[in-house]
């Protein structure tokens, strides 16, 4: 199968914002600060390779279906959906706001693209189920990093 020029923009489009998620997060790495450091900086470890594998994964996919995939900084940082990661230090609180709204922004784009991928390559859309699977699981672990617990109202129950 041979990708048509939607399908190709369609990948590409994820493929750069996959990228630029690897290195966001990769400088969110080297310049957080605060509570909790370590264990953000961990987690953000693990973002990083999920962003680059995934990323490999669907250029891969898109030279299989004979797409050229473009990656280098200049179209990545002309085409990502992804807004700027401030420069200098970030507390850790905001690194997970950060961080946080990043991977949405990565999520929304591929599930804009998402129906048409699938209507032309069901396979390649496995592989971006598979990418927001794993990003959505990341936005909710790194979100609750800051989160406050809901209340819970407890009530009695008459033993009558």
């Amino acid at each position: 199968m041979k990708a048509s020029t939607a399908l190709s923009s369609n990948l590409q489009s994820v493929l750069v914002d996959l990228i630029e998620l690897h290195g966001q997060c990769k400088q969110a790495h080297w310049s957080v600060v605060g509570r909790n450091f370590r264990d953000l900086h961990l987690q953000l470890d693990e973002i990083i390779v999920v962003a680059r594998d995934f990323s490999d994964e669907l250029a891969e996919r898109m030279r299989a279906l004979d797409a050229l995939p473009d990656g280098r900084s200049e179209t990545v940082a002309r085409t990502t959906h992804l807004p700027p990661f401030p420069a200098g230090e970030v507390d850790t609180t905001d690194t997970v706001a950060l961080i946080t709204a990043r991977l949405a922004a990565a999520v929304d784009n591929i599930r804009a693209v998402h129906d048409a991928v699938d209507a032309e390559d069901p396979t390649s859309a496995d592989v971006l189920h598979g990418v927001i699977e794993k990003l959505e699981q990341y936005a909710w672990m790194v979100s609750a990093e800051t989160r406050i617990p809901r209340k819970i109202v407890l009530t009695s129950v008459d033993d009558d």
